[in-house]
């Protein structure tokens, strides 16, 4: 049965361009690929602003929950460099990740232009894309660079991609752990799927957020609505 004939899924009728957040939403939050970058963090900021680490890490998530990145916050706050963050934070073990095989497959049975937008960096993207073996399937990625730094769920930064990469947002389909990642996007007019888990970096913030679907297994959904 067809996307088209699924009474299930008939938001998905018309999309056209299929959005995948990276970290956690392209693999598992189990591989703990994204801890490591999350210990870096605090250990960043302990370091340039000079603070023990356990109020580094108080820090980390005050920034994260008010501004949408740690990032965002050292920036307006301590002026921090963003590409000396960046470089420092990304500098991790890869290999944590396996490969992808049943996305990969999923994916190949997927029609339409597919593109990752990220809190992340280019380079850190491309590096999880290589490991996963996703690589071939996304031909675009829109990072927090080329948002001008600012980062979901700051309605700019979904404008500014929109625009840079001139798509319909009614026939697009997002796809994010974050849930209040989400409340932008749905409310420019996308399709959105919430990559369900209890990380409780994940919650804070989306009260009243509501996807339209829901799953803890990407490739299991995209297969779900493949041809069969």
């Amino acid at each position: 049965m067809s996307i088209k004939n699924h009474p299930k899924y008939k938001l998905l009728d018309e999309i056209e361009t299929w959005v995948f957040d990276l970290d956690n939403t392209l693999y598992p939050s189990n591989s703990k690929l994204f801890d490591q970058v999350s210990k870096r963090i605090g250990l960043y900021i302990s370091k340039n602003l000079n603070i023990p680490i356990t109020e580094a890490r108080i820090v980390q998530k005050d920034f994260f929950h008010k501004y949408g990145t740690t990032l965002r916050g050292l920036m307006l706050e301590h002026k921090i460099n963003p590409d000396e963050f960046l470089a420092y934070v990304h500098d991790i073990d890869f290999s944590t990740l396996s490969l992808a095989n049943d996305l990969d497959n999923a994916l190949n049975n997927i029609d339409g232009r597919k593109i990752v937008f990220t809190n992340a960096d280019s380079s850190y993207a491309s590096k999880v894309l290589i490991q996963l073996g996703l690589e071939n399937h996304f031909s675009e990625i829109f990072d927090i660079v080329a948002a001008d730094y600012i980062p979901k769920p700051n309605p700019e930064a979904y404008k500014i991609f929109i625009k840079k990469h001139d798509f319909d947002p009614n026939t697009a389909i997002f796809f994010e752990d974050i849930l209040r990642n989400l409340g932008p996007a749905k409310e420019m007019g996308m399709t959105t799927v919430w990559i369900k888990n209890n990380d409780t970096w994940a919650l804070p913030g989306s009260d009243g957020v509501e996807a339209h679907y829901q799953t803890k297994n990407l490739g299991v959904w995209l297969n779900s609505i493949s041809t069969s």
